[in-house]
């Protein structure tokens, strides 16, 4: 806090103290609806094709390499008199049979799309009638002396929980190739969520949280629609997705937000040592909304060729097609295990989202967020 105001604030009222930022426990996600509602559009609990059991294949994936490169190959195919391509296929076989299900994605999705709504309608409602959210420089007037209520700080709270769970699932999930810009965002988000609760910086921290979940809920009912193969509703809710992040993330969010932390905050209360720090996660978060802003104008740019939104740029389930070329030249690797999949919008494409970030990604954090080239979480 600025300099002189440690001792005073304690006698303004309630405020914001570190041992408040507890992490309640998880409900679970909504199973129970999000199955139902899965078998009923068709969505089957069946996972990848299986590969074919092998002895040898199954020690060489699990104690020397998930990616065999050409001259292993070529060693397993004389050791077993199998071609190079069915070895190749029972690779990426055996690599698809351990990842979730359509349905299994299905249900996390839905969780997803549930609270991102559902947060996000309560952001709005609860902001409706905040006087900084029609003028920013409200977030600064008598700072740092300003109440915290009981519903600022239960979208605090449940917002800090999400995240704390997006980060955690990260380490159990598949590994994507967005996997180290959603861990920054993650990181971002979970240390501005809770070092703007423990500095009283709540208020502009609300609009940061509603400005992020505005889109992200779009992503998860792109993917809802993907995983049940509603192409066209799913190609609707991507656009709308995209149109929506980087007006957001690209426009209100830098001339909105950033406006008011690095200049009216500048200019009401001047900067001090914990400003500095506020700032530099929220540029950051900036830097990771351009990244993903690309991979989402990039998305677009391809399904507009192709008619449709094809597939998803770092995609957890791998197609044969492109991994048995590359092989066939041998010159180079069996394949990348971040080659491109078949399912369109696997993870959090961007959202969030990020995630979902992202993007992700985010998707998005403010989740980004796991996009279809990022988070699909996704």
């Amino acid at each position: 806090l600025p300099a002189g105001l440690r001792k005073e604030i304690t006698s303004h009222g309630k405020f914001p103290e570190a041992k408040q930022v507890e992490i309640p426990g998880g409900g679970g996600s909504p199973r129970f609806i999000a199955k139902p509602c899965a078998i009923n559009l068709g969505i089957q609990d069946s996972g990848p094709h299986r590969a074919q059991p092998n002895a040898i294949l199954e020690k060489v994936f699990t104690s020397i390499t998930k990616s065999p490169d050409a001259k292993r190959l070529e060693g397993l195919s004389k050791q077993l008199d199998w071609d190079v391509r069915k070895i190749q296929r029972w690779f990426r076989h055996r690599r698809n049979q351990d990842k979730p299900t359509t349905l299994t994605k299905f249900c996390e999705s839905m969780w997803r799309f549930t609270f991102y709504l559902s947060i996000f309608f309560y952001g709005i409602r609860f902001l409706w009638t905040a006087p900084w959210f029609w003028d920013t420089r409200q977030c600064w007037y008598n700072y740092p002396f300003q109440p915290l209520t009981s519903r600022l700080y239960y979208y605090y709270i449940l917002e800090l929980a999400f995240y704390w769970s997006l980060m955690f699932s990260q380490f159990t999930d598949i590994k994507r190739k967005d996997f180290l810009i959603m861990f920054v965002h993650h990181l971002a988000t979970i240390g501005l969520i809770t070092f703007s609760y423990m500095n009283n910086m709540v208020r502009v921290g609300t609009l940061v949280l509603c400005l992020h979940d505005a889109s992200d809920f779009l992503l998860e009912a792109a993917k809802l629609a993907n995983y049940a193969k509603y192409q066209r509703v799913c190609d609707a809710f991507f656009m709308l997705f995209g149109v929506v992040f980087i007006v957001t993330r690209l426009g209100i969010y830098p001339f909105w937000i950033l406006n008011t932390t690095l200049f009216e905050s500048w200019e009401l209360i001047g900067p001090y040592p914990s400003w500095w720090l506020f700032n530099g996660l929220l540029v950051t978060l900036q830097v990771l909304h351009v990244i993903w802003s690309y991979l989402i104008i990039r998305t677009a740019s391809k399904a507009l060729v192709r008619g449709k939104v094809s597939k998803d740029d770092r995609s957890d389930v791998e197609s044969s097609s492109e991994e048995e070329d590359v092989t066939s030249n041998s010159t180079k690797g069996a394949f990348s295990p971040s080659s491109n999949g078949s399912n369109r919008l696997n993870g959090h494409v961007l959202q969030a989202g990020a995630d979902r970030s992202l993007g992700a990604e985010l998707g998005d954090p403010l989740s980004c967020t796991s996009l279809m080239s990022k988070h699909s979480d996704s």
